[in-house]
């Protein structure tokens, strides 16, 4: 599973005009599903994701986590993480995980997401979403796990 994230002052998704999920504080973290992804792999990115240290403490040193600063979590399926771009002008989504997977293991991702922390929001599997946000810093990571 692939999470991109960034740390933001504010983010929110919408579908059709209607805001699903927003956070102030936090990350929001694009999220994509390979074909060979497991509920492991969703737990093991939830935990890096929880835990990763990305925002200041007071040195102004990324030693604070998300647990730690108590911010938002913003989880947005996205497909075209899985793409490979290695070569042409075309993305290729052959490490992509099928449709009925990729919803199956986003909607368990966003399960334990809901029980472990309390401020979490998410979008919508398979829709057309609208994601706004201010990235800070800018600070942005891509977090994979096998």
């Amino acid at each position: 599973m692939i999470g991109l994230l960034q740390r933001v002052t504010q983010a929110s998704v919408s579908v059709d005009g209607e805001i699903l999920g927003n956070i102030n504080t936090g990350l929001m973290v694009l999220v994509g599903v390979e074909k060979n992804d497991t509920q492991a792999q969703a737990d093991r990115l939830l935990e890096r994701l929880l835990g990763y240290r990305v925002f200041a403490d007071a040195e102004d040193k990324m030693n604070l986590s998300l647990k730690d600063v108590q911010g938002g979590l913003l989880l947005v399926p996205q497909f075209t993480l899985a793409a490979d771009t290695r070569k042409g002008a075309r993305p290729s989504f052959s490490s992509a995980a099928a449709s009925d997977l990729g919803l199956t293991l986003f909607e368990y991702f966003t399960k334990i997401a809901q029980q472990q922390y309390s401020n979490v929001a998410c979008g919508q599997f398979g829709a057309d979403m609208q994601v706004s946000l201010t990235n800070d810093g800018p600070v942005t990571f891509w977090l994979q796990v096998n």
